[in-house]
């Protein structure tokens, strides 16, 4: 790290830790026998820290890599961690449509929901306001409301769409494996579209994901049963991760600038003159051509709609960082 940070060195935040690591294993100075990852040394620390301070992660090691971090170094490489995004809401939890109309009655909180306390990079702890303070805050502005409204008059059959999704994945007798998507739908978004991002990489990206949708609606659910079928849940866990996907590199493409955890190589300075503002990734239903085809599969096609919200400045104006 003194190559990366020179000054407060491992301390770094976790973005610039991470593509440091990267940078190693790029130019070279990777470990193992396909030189893929690095080392994490943590032997000086102590058997007494890392048993106190640190249990998990010496756990993690010894459980799922068998090394023992007391006495040898941890093999590592960066992951996806955290979302810094998700469904948009006010301070309440109410879910916003087009950045600020309040959808009644529908609140999100956690990892889920944005209230946009975090920007590009997470800081440490943060996660503890969406957690605990906006999940506290969603939960009491939910009761409140529910204490003041009527029932609502629902459709005739309101689980139809749902109920048309599961059934149709599980009844599908496609010839692709859910495994086999997900597992190049991973390759794809960890090669191109993670820690380091050109404008090539993601162009490869779209077109992989787009590709897999395609492949998607050709699926086969092995497990025809109705009580605890993972396979069933699996595959429709993997039609959301596509959508999501293909979200995140419209967006990561159209952000020409390098900002936190958003590393552009083609792009390295930020720019807060063109983009000091959050994306927002709208799906736009058109009207469906088959009337019982379900919702995301073959037959209801969607498209995207990128948009942006602007960045409200309170009391602390933003700047770049430097070490």
């Amino acid at each position: 790290m003194e190559r990366y940070a020179p000054t407060i060195k491992d301390l770094a935040p976790r973005d610039i830790v991470a593509r440091s690591m990267v940078l190693e294993v790029l130019e070279g100075r990777g470990a193992g026998p396909h030189k893929d990852y690095v080392f994490l040394d943590c032997t000086h620390l102590g058997e007494e820290v890392l048993e106190t301070k640190l249990p998990d992660i010496t756990e993690f090691a010894r459980t799922y890599l068998g090394v023992d971090p007391v006495h040898e170094p941890v093999p590592v490489y960066p992951t996806a961690h955290y979302a810094m995004g998700g469904i948009p809401t006010n301070v309440k939890g109410e879910a916003l449509k087009d950045n600020d109309t309040v959808i009644r009655g529908l609140y999100a909180a956690g990892e889920v929901a944005c209230v946009s306390v975090h920007g590009s990079n997470r800081l440490g702890t943060n996660s503890l306001l969406d957690i605990n303070v906006f999940g506290r805050r969603a939960g009491i502005a939910a009761a409140e409301y529910a204490s003041e409204v009527d029932h609502v008059e629902l459709p005739e059959n309101p689980a139809k769409m749902v109920e048309g999704m599961v059934d149709h994945l599980r009844t599908a007798h496609g010839g692709e494996r859910v495994a086999d998507i997900r597992n190049e739908l991973q390759q794809t978004m960890d090669t191109n579209a993670a820690v380091y991002r050109t404008e090539d990489t993601l162009k490869q990206a779209l077109s992989d994901v787009q590709a897999l949708k395609e492949r998607y609606g050709r699926i086969a659910v092995h497990d025809k049963g109705k009580r605890f079928n993972t396979d069933l849940l699996e595959a429709i866990e993997l039609g959301f991760l596509l959508d999501l996907a293909e979200m995140l590199v419209n967006a990561a493409l159209a952000r020409k600038e390098s900002r936190g955890g958003h590393a552009r190589e083609d792009y390295p300075d930020r720019d807060d003159t063109n983009f000091m503002r959050h994306s927002m990734t709208y799906k736009i239903l058109p009207e469906k051509e088959d009337p019982d085809a379900p919702l995301g599969l073959s037959g209801f096609m969607s498209d995207l709609r990128l948009d942006y919200k602007p960045v409200v400045f309170t009391r602390y104006e933003p700047m770049e960082r430097k070490y």
